[in-house]
């Protein structure tokens, strides 16, 4: 039971139909209900920290948070910086004890980003941290990361390949239509999965990573806006559509958003139904349970990750 990097989860799962889950951390509620179900599962795990985890709850904490979940569970996690701005916040993450760094330079040109992602890469696996980095841009918000529908931007596969050889990055997250936060489409969800596929056929030993990969499952819509809340038309990525990719080289699926609507349909159906109760224990609890029992449904049924630790 330890903290490790993400190389020999990918290594398995590259030339396999199952993909490796990625969700993002915030507190210990969140924390425990992932950890629980990955060890549920016996799944591989990503846990990861995002601009907005890290100013809400501190790296020191999260980092502490990880490590006692690991000893109370024996899961192994991958520890891993969400969107790394620049070089500064990935060697700090780095010298912090964080077993996976993301450098997100694609909002810059692509020489900037190839520029960036070997600055971090070199200084990642001088320390035996792997490296993630992206190329093309997804459309949503997502804490820090705020990409128009018209800004966005779909991944060349050609640049995928010369993106790879240049950086020496150990996974690229890629642009195919998906997109952060809880209004992923406007009409039907659809994926280019013709881009994908070109992309693995470049690079067929590159792992590849979905973002903005939430399905906005319609029963934690439908019980938020129940119990008081306003999320109309929220449309995520379909399970299949999640399933179909993981066939074509993605081996890491960042899930956020999910996790957010369980974890608050919960906590509104509790306080609207028990008024009298200010404990937050009492809330909590029950919101940790909705997460575990929401990831255990991820890593089996969509992931494919159940016994593949």
């Amino acid at each position: 039971m330890a903290l490790v990097t993400s190389k020999d989860m990918f290594a398995k799962a590259l030339n396999s139909d199952y993909a490796v889950g990625a969700f993002n951390v915030n507190n210990m509620e969140i924390i425990q209900g992932i950890v629980e179900a990955a060890q549920q599962e016996n799944a591989p795990l990503i846990l990861q920290v995002s601009a907005g985890a890290r100013k809400y709850a501190k790296p020191a904490y999260l980092i502490k948070l990880v490590e006692a979940a690991i000893i109370d569970t024996g899961v192994d996690v991958c520890l891993h910086l969400d969107h790394g701005a620049d070089f500064e916040i990935c060697k700090k993450c780095v010298d912090d004890g964080f077993t996976s760094v993301m450098i997100d330079g694609s909002k810059h040109p692509f020489e900037e980003n190839i520029k960036m992602t070997k600055e971090v890469v070199e200084y990642a696996h001088a320390h035996g941290v792997v490296v993630e980095a992206e190329l093309g841009k997804l459309a949503g918000i997502e804490d820090a990361v705020n990409v128009s529908a018209r800004d966005a931007t779909f991944t060349v596969p050609e640049e995928a390949a010369e993106f790879v050889e240049k950086t020496g990055v150990d996974s690229l997250a890629v642009a195919i239509g998906t997109s952060h936060g809880a209004y992923k489409f406007k009409g039907d969800p659809q994926l280019d999965f013709e881009r994908l596929k070109a992309i693995r056929k470049l690079i067929p030993e590159t792992p590849l990573v979905l973002h903005g990969a939430s399905t906005v499952l319609p029963e934690f819509v439908a019980k938020c806006n129940e119990y008081g809340g306003n999320i109309p038309g929220a449309k995520g990525v379909p399970e299949e559509m999640i399933k179909e990719a993981a066939k074509y080289g993605v081996c890491k699926v960042n899930i956020d958003t999910d996790l957010r609507l369980a974890m608050t349909a919960e906590i509104r159906k509790f306080l609207m139904e028990n008024p009298e109760e200010f404990d937050p224990r009492k809330y909590l609890g029950p919101a940790r349970d909705a997460i575990k029992g929401m990831v255990a449904h991820k890593i089996k049924n969509v992931l494919g990750a159940s016994n593949k630790r």
